[in-house]
């Protein structure tokens, strides 16, 4: 299939389309983007920086990627870069930043994500594959999110906060602490809520995967004693489970607090 561009979009020289991508009216791809085959950009939408987009990706009207950080006196640079993976969709009014060199320089952002209107990904994330985030969700910088993780509209999450994989964000939740992996976070500031059940059912966890996770969940957080003691005891019951580990691991490579039940 051959690129189809309309006359009034600006491509400026350097860019590379691939095959069969199609750019709308008075679209604007810079120098060093690269558009992968079969992408679609709608009316008004920009991809500029140095920027990778996968292929099979399509931007709404005014979605942004590739934008410099909101770092007050930071300047364009080479080294400063953003790369999506394929099949992605970001919806009107949806941006996403390039990484800051000092920082590694890099925001990556995996495949199959579905960015809804007006949501944020900041300079220097890491999204993992099949994220979606909600109308104006907000991921400020350095945060890294698994597989598989849902955010509700309207949420927003402190820099350097990690989000594990299945983990489900609530609607307008305020997040400025760790997420455990499956957990469920809601309010402000965010408290766990439990285990993300529909997200392990819909992804096809067995019920007794479920059983574990909720074990594992329950001698960790509800538990008696002290959190620290729970957490080493639950290392020594469920040593041989890998999601009950999965758990544990995330809480104890961390050095930020981590969500915990209100």
């Amino acid at each position: 299939m051959s690129t189809q561009i309309h006359p009034t979009a600006y491509i400026e020289d350097g860019a590379a389309l691939g095959d069969g991508v199609v750019v709308g009216p008075f679209c604007h791809i810079g120098p060093h983007a690269r558009i992968g085959a079969n992408s679609v950009l709608m009316t008004h939408s920009v991809v500029t920086g140095h920027t990778e987009l996968g292929e099979g990706c399509v931007l709404h009207p005014h979605a942004v990627l590739g934008g410099v950080p909101q770092v007050i006196g930071f300047e364009s640079t080479p080294d400063s870069r953003l790369v999506v993976g394929e099949n992605c969709v970001f919806r009107e009014y949806a941006t996403a930043h390039s990484g800051m060199p000092k920082f590694g320089g890099l925001t990556v952002i995996g495949n199959n994500c579905f960015v809804m209107i007006g949501a944020h990904i900041a300079h220097d994330n890491h999204i993992g594959n099949n994220v979606v985030m909600a109308n104006n969700v907000s991921l400020a910088g350095h945060i890294t999110v698994g597989d598989n993780v849902w955010f509700g509209g309207l949420a927003a999450v402190h820099q350097f906060s990690r989000i594990g994989r299945n983990a489900f964000v609530g609607g307008g939740a305020i997040v400025v602490e760790d997420v455990i992996p499956f957990g469920s976070v809601v309010g402000n500031h965010a408290k766990l809520s439990g285990l993300n059940m529909v997200g392990l059912k819909r992804r096809g966890f067995s019920k007794a995967d479920i059983r574990d996770i909720r074990a594992a969940y329950k001698a960790i957080f509800l538990g008696d004693g002290l959190f620290k003691d729970r957490l080493e005891q639950a290392s020594q019951d469920y040593a041989e489970n890998p999601l009950a580990m999965e758990i544990i691991t995330f809480i104890r490579e961390g050095d930020r607090p981590i969500c915990k039940p209100g």
